[in-house]
């Protein structure tokens, strides 16, 4: 468990940065800025910091070679199975979504007017956004973090530890607020008091985190069985593109009788995606395993 009681430091070291750096890096930054606000500079520097400590930390583990962090394959290669696992994750989502219309748990913005410009610039922004998290998230998570737990303690521990730091890290939220007259040293405490306040009250969020936890899971077993993060990096950025593009042309509908299965975290992640997860999974982690088989099996 060293590998993991190290990366849950990082993660704790970037909240510190937060804190205690927040105020330092407001007063040196934001007489630069036109519109400086708290919140953005002290995640900066909490995000600095983290990936300071991961370039120093993936090193002292051995994990910041290509191969360890997910990236094995050639950059043909990669490009193409992250693709190919777009598409497959965006049409997968896509049976949820007709169930969510179907139970009517969201309904269309009034006044939106859905046409073939909105969803080209929709989908256009949501791949850019989820593919930028993916990334991030896939090489911190299964391909640095998860590839040091495996080599420790095999690769079910470390994908079971690595979904729960993946699920609960969706909670972090970035909702603090502060005018600028009123920033002072104690603002990044405050600003972590907020943005850690949905852990105080754990039983909201836990259809959400279950749902994020099988999610996590289930791309951790895929990294295992091909051996790189491409096919992870690209069904992330279809999922969250999906997700996206959906919460932006409809709202959750709260007379719906089944309203119970939307998640309260962000309205769409909860027990009705948590009951698709072993479908889309079995789906998946069939046709990943055929076709490492079929990789394995060919000549040369």
């Amino acid at each position: 468990m060293r590998s993991f009681a190290i990366f849950l430091g990082l993660i704790a070291l970037g909240f510190a940065g937060i804190a205690l750096l927040g105020y330092p890096a407001w007063l040196l930054v934001s007489p630069l800025l036109d519109n400086p606000k708290f919140s953005r500079i002290a995640s900066r520097v909490g995000m600095l910091i983290l990936l300071v400590g991961f370039i120093f930390v993936a090193r002292r583990l051995g994990v910041a070679d290509r191969a360890s962090l997910g990236y094995g394959l050639p950059a043909g290669s990669f490009a193409r199975e992250a693709g190919i696992a777009f598409v497959s994750g965006a049409l997968l989502m896509l049976p949820v979504v007709a169930t969510m219309a179907l139970f009517g748990l969201r309904e269309l913005k009034p006044g939106l007017s859905v046409d073939v410009l909105l969803l080209s610039k929709l989908l256009l922004t949501g791949a850019l956004s989820g593919l930028a998290v993916a990334l991030i998230e896939e090489t911190f998570l299964r391909g640095a973090m998860q590839t040091a737990i495996t080599r420790e303690s095999g690769a079910a521990v470390a994908i079971v530890l690595t979904s729960v730091v993946y699920a609960a890290l969706h909670f972090v939220a970035g909702k603090y607020r502060v005018a600028p007259q009123d920033v002072g040293f104690g603002s990044g405490l405050e600003m972590l008091t907020v943005v850690l306040d949905d852990f105080a009250d754990p039983a909201h969020l836990v259809d959400s985190f279950l749902c994020l936890l099988a999610v996590g899971v289930l791309l951790g077993v895929v990294r295992a069985i091909t051996g790189n993060i491409a096919a992870c990096v690209g069904l992330h950025a279809g999922w969250v593109t999906v997700i996206f593009v959906t919460r932006e042309i409809s709202r959750p509908n709260a007379e719906s009788t089944a309203s119970w299965l939307m998640g309260s975290y962000d309205g769409f992640i909860g027990w009705m995606v948590l009951a698709w997860i072993p479908v889309i999974g079995w789906i998946l982690i069939g046709w990943y395993r055929r076709r490492q088989l079929t990789t394995l099996a060919a000549p040369g």
